[in-house]
């Protein structure tokens, strides 16, 4: 059974996985907008290539199919989300002017860290993935032998923002997937997962904070290293118990007007404004006097004009509308919204204890679909974070065992 799982190649990963959205390099902020928004991915690839088509949405990115494929000349170059707009959002020139920031190039929001997206090819070992991932890479670009024919190209229009490449799509494998696929043959790894992450000494005490009364703005830094790690930045007391935290994975699924929410409330009130439903109608009142106070009129016209879309309401009476058409992104959350029971507080933490077992905590972080689960004492005091990355460094020691 072990040497079978060390047999495995990254094409068996990929079943099932759909076929990437992307976006030309040369794309504005605008247009990445557009595709997140119709996306049921919180991400999209951003691509740097000869070939460009136009898509549903009339502009010009990596989509389509490319005949002269040529993996020098056509590559996923990283990946984008509203996070990274948002955040883009919250300098003060743009604050003013959210217009001018949109007309910028998506390469713009690309972090300027090699090897976070790379590519590979279908044949490529489950150990050598796992490796790359510890090396830093957090998205494996992979092929996918669709096959299709010539006749069947000039008949079949592709998906808008899909890249096809002589008859081959591509998707990307996270994480998560490699997780996941472990966790399938976790009992081969026995009796390692049944340890708790004390005793494997995988909690991490390198962790970013604020207070909870501190002003969101003040975590902007926080955020974006967060995204890249893909963790999260933990809302603590005065006395440095965990209260909740703002977390990239649930900023992914608001729009990019939370920018203005940031630059004005404070960090406990941004957890109920990014909580699951929509923020209450208090806080937006709030955010539009701050706005006007500060004389960002730019921002103001573009929140207002999202505020009037209907993109918020929480109230109880709308309950049913609400079933009854779908929330737009604003509202929209993507994954689950049910957390640990140890904590009952708004914008909620993944938790558990020192002394959870390592499959434990992997079956809390998948069942959430986030990265990482915090470590908390019984009186909540923050002891650190797990993540994904601290999980596969103990099944890679343990593979090198049965290897």
């Amino acid at each position: 059974m072990a040497v079978r799982l060390l047999s495995h190649e990254l094409s068996d990963l990929c079943l099932g996985k759909p076929a990437l959205r992307s976006l030309s390099v040369t794309s504005t902020i605008a247009e990445a907008l557009e595709v997140l928004k119709t996306s049921d991915d919180n991400f999209v690839s951003v691509w740097s290539c000869d070939h460009k088509a136009k898509t549903s949405s009339g502009f010009e990115s990596a989509a389509g199919f490319c005949d002269n494929y040529d993996d020098d000349d056509c590559r996923c170059v990283g990946k984008v989300c509203m996070v990274d707009v948002i955040c883009y959002l919250c300098k003060d020139e743009y604050l003013v002017s959210p217009s001018v920031a949109l007309k910028e190039p998506v390469s713009v929001l690309l972090p300027k860290i090699p090897g976070l997206v790379l590519h590979v090819e279908p044949s490529c070992s489950l150990l050598k993935a796992i490796d790359l991932i510890l090396e830093g890479a957090q998205n494996l670009v992979v092929p996918i032998k669709t096959n299709l024919s010539n006749k069947r190209k000039q008949h079949q229009k592709p998906s808008p923002t899909v890249t096809v490449h002589k008859g081959r799509e591509f998707c990307w494998l996270t994480q998560e997937d490699v997780i996941r696929f472990l966790l399938s043959s976790i009992g081969l790894f026995s009796p390692v997962p049944a340890f708790s992450i004390d005793t494997l000494g995988i909690i991490s005490s390198e962790i970013l904070t604020i207070e909870y009364h501190s002003p969101a703005s003040a975590a902007i830094g926080a955020i974006s290293r967060t995204l890249v790690d893909q963790t999260s930045v933990a809302v603590v007391d005065s006395e440095g118990c965990l209260v909740g935290e703002i977390s990239p994975f649930t900023l992914a699924c608001c729009d990019e007007t939370v920018a203005a929410a940031v630059k004005t409330l404070s960090s406990g009130d941004l957890m109920a404004y990014i909580d699951c439903g929509g923020p209450p109608e208090d806080l937006v009142r709030v955010v539009s006097s701050r706005l006007k106070e500060r004389n960002l009129n730019g921002m103001l016209e573009h929140f207002s004009m999202s505020m009037s879309c209907g993109g918020f309401s929480s109230s109880s009476s709308d309950e049913e509308s609400m079933a009854a058409s779908p929330l737009p992104r604003s509202g929209r959350y993507s994954r689950s919204m049910s957390y640990s029971a140890r904590m009952v507080r708004r914008a909620e933490a993944i938790v558990c204890h020192p002394k959870s077992s390592l499959v434990a905590v992997m079956i809390q972080a998948i069942s959430h679909r986030v990265n990482y689960v915090w470590v908390i004492e019984d009186d909540c005091s923050l002891v650190g974070i797990v993540t994904f990355s601290d999980m596969l460094k103990v099944f890679r020691e343990h593979l090198e065992t049965i290897a």
